[in-house]
């Protein structure tokens, strides 16, 4: 059955307004993924298909789509309104995502809610610690046994994070081909987490929680970074969390089976 929904968040940020625009226009692989910018008039093109239909720089910006592509949802409409704080050093967002979902409507809110606070989050990190940097982008999914109930607490534990290990912690990570490297937990919760190094976010989503793999975006700022180098190794990482997994799990039935 089909029914609008609206996700509306507010924040502020230590960024002007114009690096927020440009985030939000032009440097979207720093949080989000990759996108064209959109064609700086009402009317314009934007990403998907999707139309402006309101630009104002660097103060409002709307984005509508009504041929979304997914069988799930039919209208697609994205605002940010940007306000000016202490004296232009930082800057007020209100951050609207609304539109009509028409199947699975609580299954797809509670999925677009979530992300939500933790892409916005993501913004945040890249205004304040890599605004303006060139970033080398890459995503992957996990094999299928990341689908299960328990799959991202396997990600947890393969990256060496005890389950108390909380947001803001400095951690020691390990990484593809068993490599550790320095991080600050910036975002976790039982759906999402964030680690933030000296040059890069990567971001872990537990999208299992809604019948989907679980998946891995890295956003590299380094001057050499390699987004192909980069997808490459943290595929062959979780896919092998989750090889484990399943070796360990079959191992445990059989053992359990024996006695």
């Amino acid at each position: 059955m089909s029914k609008e929904f609206e996700i509306t968040r507010e924040f502020e940020v230590d960024a002007t307004p114009e690096e927020v625009w440009e985030a939000i226009t032009d440097g979207t692989g720093g949080y989000l993924w990759p996108m064209e910018p959109p064609e700086p008039k009402v009317g314009g093109k934007a990403a998907f298909g999707s139309t402006v239909t309101a630009y104002d720089p660097p103060h409002h910006l709307t984005i509508r789509s009504e041929d979304v592509g997914f069988p799930v949802q039919s209208v697609n409409q994205l605002e940010h309104v940007i306000e000016s704080r202490d004296g232009g050093r930082r800057a007020w967002v209100r951050y609207v995502h609304s539109g009509i979902f028409t199947d699975d409507w609580d299954n797809q809110y509670d999925g677009a809610s979530k992300h939500t606070d933790f892409y916005l989050h993501t913004l945040r990190e890249y205004l304040t610690h890599f605004a303006g940097r060139p970033v080398a982008f890459a995503t992957l999914d996990g094999p299928g046994a990341s689908t299960a109930a328990d799959a991202f607490a396997a990600v947890g534990r393969a990256l060496g994070l005890a389950e108390d290990t909380a947001q803001g912690a400095r951690v020691a990570a390990r990484g593809p081909a068993g490599q550790t490297f320095d991080a600050v937990v910036d975002y976790r919760n039982p759906y999402f987490l964030g680690l933030r190094t000296d040059g890069a976010l990567i971001r872990f989503f537990g999208r299992n929680h809604w019948g989907a793999p679980v998946g891995i975006s890295v956003h590299d700022f380094a001057p050499d970074a390699d987004a192909k180098v980069n997808e490459t190794a943290w595929q062959d990482w979780l896919n092998g969390v989750f090889s484990r997994s399943q070796s360990e799990s079959q191992s445990e039935s059989q053992s359990e089976s024996r006695s």
